[in-house]
C-alpha cells in the first residue's frame, strides 16, 4: 500500500512553471521589504512610548521643582470652605492681587498642561496615573470649588478645563482598573 504518490513532481505543485532564480530573488526581496516594514512599525511604537515616558518624567521633574512644589504646598495649606469663603479670606483671584493666587495658578496651569497633553494623546493616562498617583485627585478636589466659582463669577467656562479633564480621565482609568481586578 502506497502512502504517497511517487509520481508527484515539482512541476505539478507549481503548475507547469518552474521557479527560476529571478523569481526566487523577487520573492525574497518582497519578504525582506515586509519584514523591514514590520520592524520599522515596531520600532516606531517603541519610540513613541519612549518619548511619552520622557515627557512625563520631565513633567514630573517640573512638578517636584522648587517653584511648583512650593506653590503646591502653599495651595494645599489654604483653608476655605467654598469659593465665597476663598474670596472672603484671600480676595478675588483676578482683582485682589493677593500673592496666594499665584500658588493656585501654578498648580492649575501645570495640571492644565498635563490635561492638554493627555487629551491630544501625547501622553498615556496609565503612565500619568502611575507617576502622579493621588496628587491629581488631591489637588483637583482642593481646586475645584475655586475653579467652579471662578467660572461662574468671571464668566470663564474654560477655566481649569484641562485640569478637570485630567481628573476625570484618571477616575475613568481607576474604574477600569478596578473592574479588571474583580
Amino acid at each position: 500500500m502506497l502512502l504517497f504518490n511517487t509520481n508527484f513532481t515539482q512541476s505539478s505543485l507549481l503548475g507547469d512553471k518552474m521557479l527560476d532564480i529571478p523569481s526566487i530573488s523577487a520573492i525574497v526581496a518582497a519578504v525582506g521589504v515586509i519584514v523591514g516594514v514590520v520592524f520599522t512599525v515596531m520600532e516606531l511604537r517603541n519610540l513613541v512610548k519612549q518619548r511619552q515616558t520622557d515627557l512625563v518624567v520631565r513633567l514630573y521633574s517640573t512638578f517636584i521643582g522648587k517653584e511648583c512644589l512650593d506653590a503646591t504646598m502653599e495651595f494645599l495649606a489654604l483653608q476655605f470652605e467654598d469659593y465665597n469663603d476663598y474670596v472672603k479670606k484671600y480676595g478675588d483671584p483676578v482683582l485682589s492681587g493677593n500673592p496666594v493666587h499665584k500658588a493656585m495658578l501654578i498648580v492649575d496651569n501645570f495640571f492644565n498642561q498635563v490635561g492638554i497633553l493627555l487629551h491630544r494623546k501625547l501622553i498615556d493616562v496609565g503612565l500619568v496615573r502611575d507617576v502622579f498617583t493621588y496628587r491629581v485627585e488631591l489637588l483637583w478636589k482642593k481646586a475645584e470649588p475655586i475653579i467652579q466659582g471662578f467660572r461662574r463669577e468671571h464668566n470663564q467656562p474654560e477655566a481649569g478645563k484641562w485640569f478637570e479633564y485630567l481628573y476625570n480621565e484618571m477616575k475613568k482609568r481607576e474604574q477600569t482598573l478596578q473592574q479588571t481586578q474583580q
